[in-house]
């Protein structure tokens, strides 16, 4: 594709590509819906699994959240990019996911007055390799708030001002939680690796 005499480059090749996924996932082609799914959904799954700790919720909030794009397509509005408007939905519906679990565990505890319910299942990363498990473990450490800027950043590819409106702070505020999560995070993994 040329623009004025120029070559585009292949960023905008992929901009262009995935407007036209969307216009044609917007007029009903099943085709189309399929390759924004099989583009994105690694990418989600590690989002939400670096989130949450816990594949099968992780699994399940990403099919959620394809199944609202499904649902919803006609009314479907991206503005900025698309892989930006999923991992944002991830990331609503992450905790979205763990404020229900906390309420559950609290009610639960309240009941039965023991037993922890923050046990690790081991079988769960099964389907994951032994670095994203270590991964994970050293994520789960960091506070939420700078694991999420640090799984949105890195993770999704997603620009600092974009989370700054997902995280309601400052450019400022959500560069500090990346680099205060990226510190603790390499502290974690350095001293997993020594031991």
């Amino acid at each position: 594709m040329y623009y004025i005499g120029k070559e585009s480059s292949p960023g905008q090749t992929r901009m262009l590509e995935e407007r036209y996924l969307i216009w044609r996932f917007k007029h009903g082609s099943a085709e189309a819906f399929e390759r924004i799914y099989e583009r994105h959904k690694n990418d989600l799954l590690k989002l939400a699994v670096v989130l949450l700790g816990d594949v099968h919720a992780a699994e399940d909030i990403v099919h959620d959240v394809f199944v609202h794009v499904a649902q919803t397509r006609t009314g479907l509005r991206v503005t900025g990019n698309l892989k930006g408007l999923l991992a944002t939905s991830v990331v609503n519906r992450a905790r979205n996911y763990r404020r229900d679990a906390y309420r559950y565990r609290h009610s639960l505890a309240q009941q039965e007055e023991g037993g922890s319910s923050d046990s690790f299942e081991p079988q769960q990363w099964a389907i994951v390799s032994e670095q994203l498990q270590l991964l994970s473990a050293a994520m789960a450490q960091v506070p939420y708030e700078q694991r999420e800027a640090v799984a949105l950043h890195l993770g999704a590819g997603i620009s600092f001002p974009e989370i700054a409106r997902i995280q309601n702070a400052s450019v400022n505020t959500v560069q500090g939680r990346c680099r205060y999560g990226l510190q603790k995070l390499r502290s974690l993994l350095n001293s997993e690796a020594t031991t």
